[in-house]
């Protein structure tokens, strides 16, 4: 029996016995035999997709398809999840996401999908700091100078998010709350538009990933006033931790990551997952990262799983406490 036959023959017992089988024969014989789709659930220019198309290109390479990102953005990115979740779990749609989906969960209660039950966690691409950033024209060289004039002018200084539940925007309330002050929260469709707007002065400071913030800082367009890493980025050794100034546990370090979708048969999210750990050891990619002030991940999808639970617990805390709301 030749290896056409071979093939045609376990095809057919497949059939003839379970789903899960013909799949298996199937992910290891033929996949990917098309293009795959990667659903990032944020508009394009975002923190995300700093880490999602350079990882789209590379996985492409390895898989010998093209990696297609599509971008989906809206309300914290729970549309782009939701959409997601509803692919057929084919192997040809997986989804890139954020801590912002582990926040979630304890936020939009009305959500059409459940991040642990309706994914398959595969790997965390990169750690990224936030780092509090404000517009030059406000003067403000250090956070003592935001602080103050917060103090003496309440409700004048508008901090823009990704949206309301975003990473930035627990941040930006935790940090209402640590430095009493009132700001005003204008939630955005992610942080492309809110780029544009904190770099025109329409909101004033932000507290935004380091990897979308960092060629604008260099660019001597934001001001840095603090990261939330536990100690200096070494992109920007003089900006001290939130931390150093005094707001004791104040650390808010933004992940990104990816899943596939529930019920892709196993073969695929094993392959899934071992090409993303070779593609974040490339050293193209560990170039990008570093550019981008990020640490790679490439834990295993049960380390994962498992940090994930560990993440809707902290965030659903920090929500709880500080009586968050949606904003719309």
């Amino acid at each position: 029996m030749n290896r056409r036959e071979i093939l045609k023959a376990l095809s057919a017992v497949g059939a003839a016995s379970t789903l899960p089988f013909g799949q298996s024969v199937f992910a290891q014989a033929g996949y990917p035999n098309k293009p795959v789709r990667l659903i990032n659930p944020f508009p394009a220019g975002g923190g995300t997709d700093v880490f999602a198309r350079p990882y789209a290109v590379k996985m492409g390479n390895a898989l010998g398809q093209a990696i297609i990102v599509e971008n989906m953005g809206g309300a914290g990115g729970t549309v782009g999840a939701a959409a997601a979740a509803k692919a057929t779990p084919d192997g040809y749609t997986f989804f890139v996401g954020a801590i912002h989906h582990s926040i979630a969960e304890s936020l939009y209660l009305n959500k059409t999908y459940k991040l642990e039950q309706d994914f398959i966690p595969l790997t965390v691409l990169a750690y990224v700091p936030n780092v509090l950033v404000v517009n030059p024209k406000t003067g403000f060289k250090t956070e003592a100078d935001l602080k103050k004039f917060a103090k003496a002018n309440p409700g004048k200084l508008n901090f823009g998010t990704a949206g309301s539940g975003a990473s930035h925007h627990l941040a930006g309330e935790l940090y209402k709350r640590s430095a009493g002050v009132d700001m005003v929260h204008v939630p955005y469709k992610g942080i492309g538009p809110m780029m544009t707007d904190l770099l025109g002065g329409t909101v004033e400071l932000s507290f935004d990933g380091l990897a979308s913030s960092s060629a604008q800082i260099k660019a001597g367009k934001l001001t840095p006033l603090a990261v939330t890493s536990t100690t200096r980025s070494p992109l920007l050794p003089d900006v001290p931790t939130m931390i150093e100034l005094g707001y004791k546990d104040f650390v808010m370090t933004t992940w990104y990551a990816v899943w596939a979708i529930k019920g892709t048969p196993q073969p695929i999210v094993d392959r899934l997952y071992s090409e993303s750990v070779k593609v974040l050891s490339d050293p193209e990619i560990k170039k990008a990262w570093e550019a981008a002030g990020a640490t790679a991940g490439g834990q295993s999808p049960k380390e994962f799983a498992t940090f994930i639970s560990s993440e809707i617990a902290k965030w659903g805390k920090v929500v709880k406490d500080a009586n968050i709301k949606i904003d719309g």
